[in-house]
């Protein structure tokens, strides 16, 4: 029995995952059998990694824990067996830098982040940093906590992995280079600075590839392999009376709007012009002048997925009744990879808490994200709503960039990409290609020269809820389609041999 035919075999048999196809006979890879024994005795330490984890929070928007999560990363890769592991400072928060050298023919970068977003325990059904365990229905246990799926739940179940091969003494068939920025959540902006270090580079440089780990399969098992993301943009837009030279420096009575203009109001106007009437098509001037639209490929493989996918079931999960200008479901998909976008994420001023409070405020902001597609960029983006906004006499409206980044594309036959492939169909996960994953993640910094790396996404498993209350990370799946964490581990394990031998 070949090694994906056994990592099939022994999940069939521990009855976490139902597979479509026959697995053939003979002995078993006497490698993989000790792995998955190690990962089913760790299993239970494997879950406390995740809790622990996410018991110490980094937030970069709050300056909170940040050296703390940066030392607690470079301790989490040490421990599984990462030959180094050093903080590598920044402009900003610091990153980290590991290297595995297994004396492999190839290498395999990984990226992590260890930031995680914000909380309002209010909002919460359980405690955001106790790592509870809860039922969810369709999947099985899962931890909830913030951070539990966005990453650090699929991030440890990797370091799970490396961490069954070392105590079954198993050598892991390529080398690993590890980076991990603390600022992913506010945009990126510094960890080009952690991947341009000289050492760092060097290192990325001789790998195939590189991916973070995901845990996306839905409740049928299926599975996206992106091959991109769209880029972004995350800024404010601030109008305020004493930039303005009219309305108010600070609040005052709202019994003046009779006679004295609203910065607020004049921050409306300006984000007005930024879209159509509807709101959902972006108008800033130029803004199409470089979107590269869909290809044949592109549109086929949407049409496959939207012929594979559960409109209804998407729906559900998204709390949307039908899509924009009542599209049919592959159009919408469509208009999904295709479009960039102008979004407000929130709007800030005044008085916002219970009851009325008449007051005329001094200070309007507005937070928005920008996603970008092929073949735009940030830099463009930034100087081109600027030029939108002074154009039409906005020239006191602020705009405060705190990160963002371009676009990535990875090539279809890539051994990345082919090497996920392998790996999913070994799990008995259906694994669909899709052209562009709607969000964005810093994946630039690979898929751009100099570096030119495919990059994407890989894992088995479920969560939800990431940058939301009760964020969830399922650990024992009762979804015979469905991996759980032991499982997860086996899946990364296996990449590892996928990426070792694809030709």
């Amino acid at each position: 029995m070949n090694r994906r035919d056994f990592l099939s075999a022994a999940m069939l048999a521990g009855g976490a995952m139902v597979l479509p196809r026959a697995v053939a006979s003979g002995d078993a890879d006497p490698a993989m059998a000790a792995i998955l024994r190690a990962a089913q005795q760790q299993r239970e330490a494997a879950i406390q990694r995740i809790r622990d984890w996410i018991a110490l929070p980094s937030i970069a928007a709050e300056n909170l824990n940040m050296p703390e999560g940066a030392q607690y990363m470079a301790e989490l890769a040490r421990a599984a067996g990462f030959d180094s592991a050093s903080i590598v400072p920044t402009d900003g928060h610091a990153g980290v830098f590991a290297t595995m050298d297994n004396g492999a023919e190839r290498t395999l970068g990984i990226y992590f982040m260890y930031d995680v977003k914000q909380y309002d325990p209010a909002e919460w059904s359980s405690p955001p940093l106790e790592g509870r365990m809860v039922d969810k229905p369709g999947y099985g246990r899962a931890i909830v906590g913030r951070g539990a799926v966005n990453q650090k739940g699929p991030e440890a179940t990797f370091l799970a992995a490396l961490h069954a091969m070392r105590a079954a003494g198993v050598k892991p068939p390529v080398n690993i280079v590890l980076v991990a920025e603390g600022e992913e959540e506010i945009g990126s902006p510094h960890f080009s600075q952690v991947v341009q270090r000289p050492e760092v580079f060097a290192a990325l440089k001789k790998a195939e590839g590189i991916f973070i780990p995901a845990s996306w399969q839905n409740i049928n098992g299926g599975v996206n392999v992106n091959l991109g993301s769209k880029g972004v943009v995350e800024l404010e837009l601030v109008a305020s009376g004493e930039r303005w030279g009219r309305g108010p420096k600070g609040d005052i009575h709202s019994s003046y709007k009779a006679m004295v203009d609203s910065p607020s109001w004049r921050l409306v106007q300006a984000l007005h012009t930024l879209v159509s009437e509807d709101g959902n098509t972006p108008a800033i001037d130029g803004w199409f002048e470089n979107v590269r639209p869909l290809s044949a490929r592109e549109k086929a493989l949407i049409a496959e997925a939207a012929r594979a996918g559960n409109e209804a079931a998407q729906r559900e999960q998204l709390g949307v009744a039908r899509w924009i200008d009542d599209l049919p479901y592959r159009e919408a998909l469509e208009r999904l990879a295709s479009q960039p976008t102008v979004n407000i994420e929130g709007l800030v001023a005044g008085y916002t808490g219970p009851g009325g409070k008449t007051v005329l405020p001094g200070r309007a902001v507005a937070k928005l994200d920008l996603r970008l597609v092929p073949d735009q960029t940030r830099a463009e983006a930034e100087a081109k709503l600027r030029a939108h906004l002074d154009k039409r006499g906005f020239t006191d409206i602020e705009t405060n960039v705190s990160g963002g980044y371009d676009p990535t594309e990875t090539a279809e036959d890539s051994r990345l990409i082919r090497a996920q492939l392998a790996a999913y169909q070994a799990a008995g996960a259906t694994a669909k290609l899709n052209p562009r994953l709607a969000g964005s993640w810093p994946g630039a910094v690979f898929t751009a020269p100099p570096l030119s790396l495919p990059a994407g996404h890989f894992g088995l498993g479920h969560g939800s809820g990431a940058h939301a209350p009760d964020e969830y990370y399922v650990v024992d799946s009762t979804n015979p389609k469905v991996a759980g964490i032991t499982e997860a581990t086996m899946g990364y394990v296996d990449i590892l041999y996928q990426l070792a031998r694809i030709s």
